[in-house]
């Protein structure tokens, strides 16, 4: 894009161009969207970012009028978060996943539903990696008896433990930690 079109853009207040940059004003240290039905600034007055947080970083706050801060709020997103974080949470405290989540305050298919939408899996399934991405590091690394790996990956029991790595890797524990020592010897 061009400087000449920005400035059209900024000139006939052009909603198809919110989102792509944001206009800020030096004198008032207000920023706004190209779409701002505010009165036009003098065009040596502005400056142009390419998000809102790069304008709120240089020092401008979002203007009133248009709501330049809230293009990119994205509540689900937010939540989405949130749940991932307290998903490794449990695995690095060796807890529970669904009592993590409990205080979100969203039904599990809700809270289901949104995770999916926003990383293409179910937090079981994310879990599930981060139980065996973490299973496998402790097999491999370590010499910890394979139920301590068991419950330090948040299983409940060690047959649980046993199905589960076999399913995804197929291979038992112990298998695996075997072909591991001996592809480090070699």
């Amino acid at each position: 894009m061009t400087k000449q079109e920005i400035w059209k853009a900024v000139q006939n207040s052009d909603a198809n161009y919110d989102g792509i940059f944001f206009y800020a004003v030096k004198t008032t240290r207000i920023f706004c969207r190209p779409s701002c039905k505010s009165k036009l600034p003098k065009k040596e007055n502005i400056c142009y970012f390419a998000s809102a947080r790069q304008a709120r970083d240089a020092g401008f706050r979002p203007c009133k009028r248009c709501r330049s801060d809230l293009l990119e709020y994205d509540p689900m997103h937010e939540i989405a978060i949130e749940i991932k974080q307290k998903l490794k949470n449990a695995i690095e405290n060796e807890q529970n996943q669904v009592m993590q989540l409990d205080d979100i305050g969203l039904t599990p298919r809700r809270l289901t539903d949104i995770f999916k939408q926003e990383y293409g899996m179910t937090p079981k399934e994310y879990m599930d990696t981060l139980r065996l991405r973490n299973a496998r590091y402790m097999l491999e690394k370590t010499d910890k008896k394979i139920i301590d790996v068991a419950y330090a990956s948040a299983f409940t029991s060690l047959s649980a433990f046993n199905r589960f790595f076999k399913k995804h890797t197929g291979q038992t524990p112990s298998a695996y930690r075997r072909i591991c020592k001996q592809s480090k010897e070699e």
